[in-house]
């Protein structure tokens, strides 16, 4: 398995613990953040994109396949505002590798890992067009007017999903 830190920013050499925001955390101890690959399309939008995304999962029922997705040969999604086309177009993404040896699971539904120590990547990789990583990916993407809905059903659903970057989203019609 392979995991990775993606940022907009491309000189990133040391990766130093932060202090997490989220108040489900132990808000006093510093985390490195990596995701694996399988959940890696999640992240590759612009940073601040709020994006639905939901794939299959183990205990996922075949009516939210035949229901959620468009096609049987595709297991994950990514759902973006129209607004954010034109940026996700023109955003450039580094993807920095880490040993996996160094991290540990944090949320395996999210695929999130974390360390608590200062990490030096093993490897940098840039993607350019995010749109055809996402194709070459085999994620189907939707681009939609609003979020709240599929935000409100997919929920409801049998998929493993995350929600990011919602306090960007377009606000409820």
């Amino acid at each position: 398995m392979r995991i990775f830190h993606v940022s907009e920013e491309s000189d990133i050499q040391v990766f130093q613990p932060r202090l997490p925001t989220r108040t489900d955390l132990d808000p006093t101890k510093g985390l490195v953040w990596a995701i694996d690959d399988k959940c890696l399309p999640n992240f590759l939008t612009p940073r601040n994109c709020p994006r639905i995304c939901y794939h299959i999962g183990t205990n996922t029922a075949e009516i939210d396949k035949r229901t959620y997705l468009a096609s049987t040969s595709c297991s994950h999604v990514v759902v973006i505002e129209n607004k954010w086309f034109a940026l996700m177009k023109n955003t450039k993404l580094f993807l920095y590798e880490f040993d996996i040896n160094q991290f540990t699971l944090q949320d395996e539904n999210a695929g999130y890992y974390v360390s608590e120590t200062t990490q030096t990547p093993i490897a940098k990789f840039e993607v350019v067009d995010l749109f055809q990583e996402l194709f070459t990916r085999n994620i189907e993407l939707r681009i939609v007017d609003n979020l709240w809905d599929i935000y409100d059903d997919i929920q409801k659903t049998t998929f493993n999903w995350s929600m990011c970057r919602m306090h960007f989203a377009q606000p409820r019609k």
